[in-house]
């Protein structure tokens, strides 16, 4: 699978949360759970996948055209996330 993003994007989710976008390409996808954002209207579908960087599980938020996935956002998972990765998957 290809990994896009926007380098703009990047350095702005490097200041914000100290991992760059480049790195959902390490991000377990196989192994992540995976829903719809619908929190609000993108005018595109978006997801948001809970799954393992470096062993530390972490939020991806990616839009998917064929075999490329566009990283929006990727993070360290909240405790809420957490609580669902554990009680949901």
């Amino acid at each position: 699978m290809e990994i896009a993003f926007d380098l703009t994007k990047d350095a702005i989710n490097v200041r914000k949360h100290g991992v760059s976008l480049r790195r959902a390409k390490d991000f377990d996808l196989d192994a992540a759970a995976y829903k719809i954002d619908d929190s609000q209207d993108y005018g595109e579908v978006r997801y948001r996948a809970l799954g393992f960087l470096d062993a530390r599980l972490h939020s991806l938020m990616f839009t998917q055209d064929g075999d490329t996935l566009r990283a929006i956002s990727l993070r360290k998972a909240d405790k809420d996330e957490e609580k669902e990765y554990r009680e949901n998957y």
